[in-house]
């Protein structure tokens, strides 16, 4: 006969063999109980966390592989940025800066005499003012003082990233309480004295008021009260206008600016103003080329009538000596 082996469970071993698989078939009747106890919302929930759990690796991978992708983009970028300053020197050229130790103050403690639209003209001057310095060659030091009311309300609203603005100092006080009196030159259209050139120690004051003329001399005004240095540029030496010489805050900022790169009055000017200005350079003489036209055509019809007087008497010359 065959050897045949034969299991001999003994009745406590089968007990619990039974136990154990009735415990299984128990658990496993509990979850089928549970998953469809719970709503629909809920098994989704339940599925899509546990293709979350088991992509976890994948999703780790691919955030290396952006990383990766990420870093080699910055590298071609700067490797571009090289190769076009090589070809292209101007671009070098514009990250070679002097800074100049010139300060321009805009002064903003006319807020109350403007009308918010106005007062919204002044914040987007300033905003040209902070982006020319920005680009120029020589920058100057830029402070903005007596910021509050309407103008800081509007920078909030309209142009929230201002207090990150770089180069560009603003103060609540006074430019009084900010610069050395002795250091302060207002520059207003109504001072009689001409700013012939640029102290590289001294603070140039622009009155940040648009008005449209209703507070005219206001600033002369200021200046005078405080007893601070004042003057005008030296527009009227170098340029004829058809407009009034008031300019706007970022034209004399931007004046001033053209003048520390260029070193001529003339050439700031008429880089920085405005066609609708009806600039005309001035010659030596004090007269413009429009006026030499003028003065010319005024000379001409001068001659025109000289003529024409002239021309009766000899025609009765004439007459009388072929009568005699």
């Amino acid at each position: 006969m065959a050897n045949e082996n034969v299991i001999i469970v003994s009745p406590a071993e089968n007990k619990e063999q039974k136990e154990d698989s009735e415990s299984t078939v128990e658990t496993i009747k509990n979850a089928s109980s549970e998953t469809q106890c719970l709503s629909k919302r809920q098994r989704k929930k339940l599925l899509r966390q546990k293709k979350w759990e088991e992509e976890r690796e994948l999703r780790k991978q691919k955030r290396k592989d952006r990383k990766q992708q990420r870093r080699l983009q910055r590298q071609n970028n700067q490797d571009e940025e090289r190769t076009d300053a090589d070809r292209n020197p101007r671009k070098r050229l514009r990250k070679e800066v002097t800074r100049s130790s010139v300060r321009l103050v805009v002064d903003c403690s006319f807020d109350s005499l403007m009308l918010l639209k106005d007062v919204r003209k002044l914040h987007k001057q300033i905003q040209r003012c902070y982006a020319t310095n920005r680009r120029a060659p020589h920058p100057v030091q830029f402070i903005v003082t007596s910021l509050g009311g309407q103008l800081k309300q509007s920078m909030d609203e309209k142009d929230k990233g201002w207090v990150n603005w770089k180069d560009i100092s603003f103060k609540s006080e006074h430019y009084s309480e900010v610069v050395a009196k002795e250091d302060l030159v207002y520059l207003t259209s109504d001072s009689p004295n001409v700013l012939t050139e640029l102290d590289q120690n001294k603070a140039y004051v622009i009155g940040g008021l648009v008005d449209h003329n209703h507070h005219k001399g206001i600033t002369f005004e200021k200046a005078k009260e405080l007893g601070i240095a004042h003057a005008q540029l030296p527009l009227s030496s170098f340029v004829k206008m058809n407009s009034r010489k008031v300019l706007a805050v970022n034209h004399v900022f931007e004046i001033i600016l053209s003048y520390l790169e260029k070193g001529n009055w003339q050439d700031a000017f008429f880089t920085v103003l405005p066609q609708r200005k009806g600039a005309v350079a001035l010659d030596q003489d004090g007269t413009g080329a429009q006026d030499q036209d003028e003065q010319a055509e005024e000379e001409e019809q001068e001659s025109d009538s000289d003529s024409d007087e002239e021309a009766p008497l000899q025609t009765e010359k004439n007459t009388e000596g072929t009568s005699s």
